[in-house]
């Protein structure tokens, strides 16, 4: 029986923010299967800010999109048919799959959830890329000791609000960054961070100043722009700086030009380190192993955000860079 996939595909390359002519709908027919594949539906899909920056065609850390071929990232999916010896249909797995409802993948290139995560979406946040990319971006990079004081910008994201839960299980004191008066609630009354500020405030500096009135420390910066600006200014002697994103500048359609930290890093006796976490890949199993522990004490919460159905996907998308989302960001396929 012939399978047909419904997909979504970079349409054009943006110019600044993207809009949604950026991408076209199409349906395939997909292939039979050959010896080592499998045929997964798709249950649930990430979006993520990290895929804009795939749509321009420079050089990063991955290629770029390609014009006219899927939408790449995670997914969690079930096994429909198989011809992978090590999976079988209804197995849940964890795929690249991206964008598009069902797909032809080589049965080397999934991962089976065994045993899978509940909810299922854990596996795309908390307990999987987001979680990790918390873990390393914090403990690794930035090395916090007990009663430091760690900042965090888009703190009530998806990776943001792992960092302060973990900033908080080491003993250091958490203070989060956000965009709305509903997300400082949520961080400080539902995740125990120690403080938070709205950084669309008037009193923004004022209120980041009062919140660290012994300086930062850490930082781990989700956004850049201008509020990185204001964080970076009260940096103590020997302060680490993690950049993990920098989703102010995303859309962009001309190069920044703001504050040059070179002074005050130097000033500061500071680092500041760019990480990407699939440069952890040999250690994923210790980062995992420590989520899961965390997360099976209630140390750690998660938090998402889910809109349902696949023709919502880049609606969803686009709405990372208003600030839609609080937590993990996913679509709801099927």
């Amino acid at each position: 029986m012939t399978v047909t996939a419904q997909r979504i595909v970079l349409a054009k390359r943006p110019q600044g923010t993207p809009t949604t002519d950026c991408f076209r709908f199409e349906s395939v027919d997909l292939p039979p299967l050959e010896e080592g594949q499998v045929l997964v539906r798709t249950l649930y899909l990430s979006v993520d800010p990290y895929m804009r920056g795939r749509m321009n065609d420079v050089k990063s850390y991955v290629p770029p999109y390609r014009l006219d071929e899927p939408i790449t990232g995670g997914a969690v999916c079930e096994v429909v048919e198989s011809k992978a010896a090590h999976l079988r249909p209804g197995d849940k797995v964890l795929t690249q799959t991206g964008w598009q409802t069902h797909a032809v993948v080589a049965g080397s290139k999934v991962q089976k959830l065994d045993p899978a995560p509940e909810p299922l979406t854990l596996a795309l946040g908390l307990l999987g890329m987001t979680g990790l990319t918390a873990y390393f971006g914090l403990i690794d990079v930035c090395d916090p000791k007990p009663g430091e004081t760690v900042v965090i910008s888009g703190a009530a994201g998806a990776v943001g609000m792992v960092v302060g839960q973990i900033a908080k299980i080491l003993g250091c004191k958490a203070v989060g960054i956000a965009g709305s008066d509903d997300k400082i609630r949520f961080l400080v009354e539902e995740l125990g961070f120690d403080a938070a500020v709205n950084y669309k405030s008037p009193t923004f500096a004022e209120d980041l100043k009062r919140a660290c009135p012994d300086g930062v420390d850490v930082y781990f910066d989700n956004v850049g722009g201008t509020v990185s600006d204001e964080v970076l200014k009260r940096i103590n002697d020997f302060a680490r700086i993690s950049l993990c994103g920098q989703i102010a500048l995303y859309n962009l359609d001309k190069p920044d030009v703001g504050p040059r930290p070179g002074p005050l890093l130097l000033t500061r006796k500071s680092k500041m380190q760019g990480f990407i976490v699939g440069d952890y890949a040999s250690r994923f199993p210790e980062g995992l192993q420590k989520l899961q522990t965390w997360f099976n004490e209630g140390r750690l919460k998660s938090r998402e955000t889910v809109i349902e159905g696949f023709d919502r996907t880049i609606d969803a998308f686009l709405g990372l860079f208003t600030g839609v989302n609080t937590g993990k960001l996913v679509v709801k396929v099927s």
